[in-house]
């Protein structure tokens, strides 16, 4: 805000002063006409130009009309306040006012005060000039303020979307998130309540007891499986129908999707540490999100380097690093991309309480790298940590 205040009180003090100088100046040369004696017309009508061409919030019209009524009396002595007005009409694109305005005063004048009238002695081609080049640099000034405050606007229309563009991206991936957990404990629950009720067939053969909590068992599971359904169902894409590919990524290993980048032709190195089984599900879905964008990206943006993927499932911490070389971007319709890859990616490991980071890791190589704590206590995996 102070920087912004800083040239506005600046321009208005530059305005304060011009003005002051030029009705300062109406009342000198008037003095000079009348043989050193002042006019007291003269300076009481510089001052009230003054006024109105300093007083903010004045209608418009009626600065305009004193100075050109002030002008067309006195003539050259206060032709440049005059100009204030011109150069004042032409910044906020009023042409045909400051038109009207140099053409009533160059008229008017044959009848205004003898001694400083604009038409003796060739005065009028001084007066014409100081208005022409009001004029001109009114237009350009003018001009100019409308370009800022386009650009200005345009900059601030880029920062919204991509701040909509950014936050787009969060709530696709905490949908995605939302989705795949569904499907990963629909299939958990579905399996749960399949056993439960396959064991509560046999329930002649076990005691009273136990065949009332198997019943329990299997009532909660479907209901808890309905009520995860409803809850977070909506969030799955809806053109997304096909269960076994929602579960893919459950399913599926990162070192899957290096074997497929080594046959696409991508030079990969890969260091696993420990099985995925140590970590959560949750973790094991995140790794497979971050090595996927890591080696999508590495394909676009340095097109044949060489790339290491170290992944490490053991506790306390699930480690993700891929570093890449430099080489050529990638050409073609598949080259480019949304831009939010990152994006979603940091909302994932953050929503998992770890930490990603992105960046060059010196030597033209680029490093993407997330540490996935484990949580303590919890079910890992289906089994106990």
């Amino acid at each position: 805000m102070i920087r912004d205040r800083a040239p506005r009180w600046a321009a208005c003090a530059g305005r304060v002063g011009l003005v002051a100088s030029f009705a300062l100046a109406a009342a000198v040369n008037a003095a000079t006409v009348s043989g050193g004696r002042p006019l007291t017309w003269v300076t009481v009508s510089a001052a009230l130009c003054a006024v109105v061409l300093l007083v903010p919030r004045l209608p418009w019209p009626l600065a305009p009309a004193v100075v050109t009524a002030v002008t067309a009396w006195w003539g050259w002595l206060t032709v440049l306040l005059l100009a204030m007005v011109m150069f004042d009409l032409t910044v906020a694109r009023r042409v045909r006012a400051a038109v009207v305005c140099a053409v009533a005063v160059l008229g008017a004048n044959l009848l205004g005060y003898p001694p400083t009238r604009i038409w003796v002695e060739q005065r009028y081609v001084s007066v014409l000039f100081a208005l022409l080049l009001a004029g001109v640099v009114g237009l350009w000034l003018g001009s100019r303020r409308r370009l800022l405050a386009a650009l200005a606007g345009q900059v601030d229309h880029l920062r919204t979307e991509a701040q909509l563009r950014e936050e787009a991206a969060r709530a696709a991936e905490r949908s995605h998130i939302a989705a795949e957990m569904h499907d990963v404990l629909a299939h958990r629950l579905s399996l749960i309540a399949l056993h439960t009720g396959v064991l509560a067939t046999k329930g002649e053969a076990l005691p009273a007891p136990f065949a009332e909590r198997l019943a329990l068992l299997r009532t909660t599971s479907t209901e808890a499986l309905a009520d995860l359904r409803e809850v977070l169902g909506a969030l799955r894409d809806p053109d997304a129908t096909d269960t076994a590919a929602a579960l893919a990524p459950a399913i599926r290993q990162a070192q899957e999707l290096i074997e497929q980048a080594r046959a696409a032709g991508q030079h990969v190195e890969a260091t696993i540490g420990g099985r995925p089984e140590q970590a959560p599900t949750t973790h094991r879905l995140a790794v497979y999100r971050i090595v996927q964008e890591a080696l999508t990206n590495a394909r676009k943006h340095a097109g044949g380097a060489e790339v290491s993927v170290r992944i490490d499932y053991r506790p306390p911490t699930t480690v993700v690093e891929v570093v890449n070389g430099a080489g050529p971007p990638a050409t073609g319709p598949d080259a480019g991309g949304s831009g939010y890859g990152l994006v979603g990616l940091r909302e994932r490991v953050t929503a998992l309480g770890g930490h990603l980071t992105t960046g060059p890791a010196g030597a033209g190589t680029w490093r993407l790298a997330a540490l996935l704590p484990h949580s303590t206590g919890t079910e890992q995996n289906g089994n106990r940590t």
